[in-house]
């Protein structure tokens, strides 16, 4: 992030709210976002290096592939997800085990950038809220809105000027409290996922100033696997 951060400070502009929630949280937490573009780890991760919370992203392998943003984000020891592989069990016991060492753990619950239309959060996958149940740390909401003016959904032109404002709101933890001590079944995990994917909605909506929709985009081909 240290390369990051004078390019951010030039570039954009920032809108952060909740942040300051963090002072008083010791101890790891896991924070599950919404994904709009390929700058959206650097739009993410700044306000949580300004409050002390450096994050270590879980992302699929391949956005590890994509120029520059994929540097950075490697060389900051984030934890890479090898999809459709025996591998991807070991990155979410490692993100868990991040999180209970006391770090800030960052998980793109849709699994990619969303495909709706309108840019909406998508229908989720449970990797966010299997984390937190695992590490037994708390799981922060957190939605940004304009890294997709920086960068559109799956392009790569990059348009820096004029400076865009970086939208980063942070939410207050889920209670999963009902789920904690519970054989995490498939459906349980999928109930608490829907509720922080309908979370995520309504803050995007309030940043945005519209509703959000009543159902969330289903992407299918992505659905097999379960991050």
């Amino acid at each position: 992030m240290l390369v990051g951060w004078p390019f951010l400070m030039v570039f954009t502009k920032k809108d952060w709210r909740g942040f300051d929630q963090l002072t008083d949280q010791d101890g790891g937490i896991v924070v599950a976002t919404n994904h709009t573009s390929w700058f959206d780890p650097l739009a993410v991760a700044h306000p949580l290096w300004a409050h002390d919370r450096p994050p270590r992203f879980l992302g699929k392998e391949s956005v590890f592939r994509v120029p520059i943003f994929g540097w950075i984000i490697s060389s900051a020891g984030q934890i890479r997800v090898y999809r459709e592989s025996s591998e991807a069990v070991f990155a979410f016991r490692d993100a868990a085990a991040a999180a209970q060492s006391g770090e800030c753990v960052v998980v793109y619950p849709e699994g990619t950038i969303t495909r709706d239309p309108d840019l909406w959060p998508m229908q989720g996958k449970t990797g966010a809220v299997r984390i937190a149940l695992e590490s037994g740390c708390p799981l922060y909401p957190m939605v940004q809105w304009g890294s997709q003016d920086v960068i559109g959904p799956y392009k790569k032109q990059l348009r820096l000027l004029p400076r865009k404002t970086m939208h980063v709101w942070l939410g207050e933890p889920m209670n999963l409290s009902q789920y904690r001590g519970q054989k995490w079944t498939p459906e349980l995990l999928h109930e608490a996922t829907d509720q922080l994917m309908a979370t995520l909605a309504r803050m995007e909506g309030e940043i945005r100033g519209e509703a959000p929709p009543a159902v969330l985009y289903r992407h299918d081909v992505d659905q097999g696997s379960e991050q």
